[in-house]
């Protein structure tokens, strides 16, 4: 299916502030971008870089005052995530070298402090998806997801003492989870079909059975199209946006997810 997400930031910037952007999704082998706009208002010149997971960044200086951002993209996706349970636990030594970086402890997600809570939660399942599966029906059963209500990031270790949390931190708590079995987990930023309240999505994916799989403790479910616009160790490598120097001021923030016909 053809989905088309839309994302708007409006700022009002009180000096000239560097910007580091992230908000254009690259086509792969799970969603295909077919049609793509990107405005600058007013407009700036912007350098794109790639960073080392793979993401596209854009710098630029936005000028004082009133500053906005606008991006539409059509993409082709899957109606759901696919699932395997039973797919297997791959050895560390048989693992990826990319996948690697994706084992080790970062700043939001402690795997080394979660190797007995997580080795508790599975206990009993067969290695590889079917821990993700039980790490992630855990996190149902003890996080409180509450939308909209998290603003500062905190960690995994924050979130289990909290019991509740938004998006990005269950999936900090999942990924740190799966870290301290020896399975690479990754944080992704995008866009997720149906999301109440609409907004950007956070969730985690986990690399068993020889690929990279898609877990979300937000839902119940995997059904609904998904668009990743950015993969990293934890939040602090997917920000949609970030500024340098003195604070600026978002004003607004408006995302929109819709399925579209289209003759591409």
């Amino acid at each position: 299916m053809w989905i088309n997400a839309t994302c708007f930031l409006d700022f009002h910037i009180p000096v000239a502030t560097p910007f580091l952007f992230m908000l254009r999704p690259r086509s792969g082998w799970q969603q295909w971008v077919g049609r793509e706009e990107y405005v600058l208002n007013p407009s700036v010149p912007a350098v794109e870089f790639t960073d080392p997971f793979g993401n596209l960044c854009q710098r630029l200086m936005a000028p004082p005052g009133r500053f906005s951002v606008h991006t539409s993209v059509d993409v082709e996706c899957a109606v759901a995530s696919d699932a395997t349970p039973g797919a297997p636990f791959i050895e560390v030594q048989q693992l990826p070298d990319e996948t690697l970086p994706f084992l080790l402890p970062s700043r939001y997600c402690e795997s080394d402090r979660f190797s007995q809570i997580a080795a508790s939660i599975v206990a009993g399942r067969f290695p590889g998806y079917d821990q993700c599966a039980a790490i992630v029906d855990y996190i149902r059963q003890t996080t409180c997801y509450t939308p909209g209500a998290g603003q500062d990031i905190v960690s995994a270790c924050e979130v289990h003492e909290r019991t509740e949390g938004v998006c990005r931190d269950m999936a900090h708590f999942g990924i740190a989870c799966c870290r301290a079995l020896s399975i690479p987990a990754r944080m992704v930023v995008g866009y997720l079909e149906n999301l109440e309240p609409m907004d950007l999505h956070a969730w985690f994916e986990a690399y068993v059975g020889g690929r990279w799989y898609t877990f979300d403790p937000t839902r119940d479910d995997l059904q609904g199209g998904r668009v990743a616009i950015a993969y990293g160790r934890d939040a602090a490598d997917v920000a949609i946006y970030t500024q340098f120097g003195d604070p600026v001021e978002l004003l607004a923030m408006n995302v929109s997810v819709d399925r579209i016909e289209t003759s591409y």
